[in-house]
């Protein structure tokens, strides 16, 4: 039987990333595992909003992973709805709207997890628990927040 592939939602800070000193060899090697097929990306039109107002290279970047491994996601009513909850209670504000939507992204298309190297408003413990009681509350699942970093893959 065929191992299922690990299904990922990346915000835009990883694809960023691979171009940040900081943050290159985790994203690097994500977007490798990628490209080597070990991993499907879940790509929201909101990502592809976000890369369109990012510089060539990233543009680049992102059009250059194959469409194979990509599983394209459209907002919907379901999106908004659950990113409004996350605001209504407060887990984050206004000023971060496209980051509950990113979540809600991940949470209403099921991803395996959620990577960001945003730690203000995504990749935090205080912030996982809310976001996952309010999915709970809703009847999704558990949602799973890291980092690049943690991100791992059987070899």
């Amino acid at each position: 039987m065929a191992k299922q592939l690990l299904r990922l939602y990346l915000d835009t800070s990883v694809y960023s990333g691979v171009f940040n000193p900081g943050f290159a060899s985790d994203s690097k090697r994500l977007v490798d595992a990628i490209h080597a097929k070990k991993c499907e990306v879940l790509i929201s039109d909101m990502v592809i909003a976000e890369i369109d107002r990012a510089p060539k290279h990233i543009q680049d970047l992102v059009a250059g992973i194959p469409r194979s491994q990509v599983i394209p996601l459209s907002f919907s009513a379901e999106v908004e709805r659950l990113s409004q909850e996350y605001l209504a209670r407060k887990i984050l504000t206004s000023r971060s709207e496209n980051d509950a939507a990113h979540v809600a992204f991940a949470t209403v298309f099921r991803a395996d997890a959620i990577v960001s190297w945003n730690f203000r408003d995504i990749v935090r413990l205080d912030k996982m628990k809310k976001y996952n009681q309010v999915n709970f509350s809703l009847g999704y699942g558990v949602l799973t927040i890291i980092s690049p970093k943690e991100v791992a893959f059987d070899e």
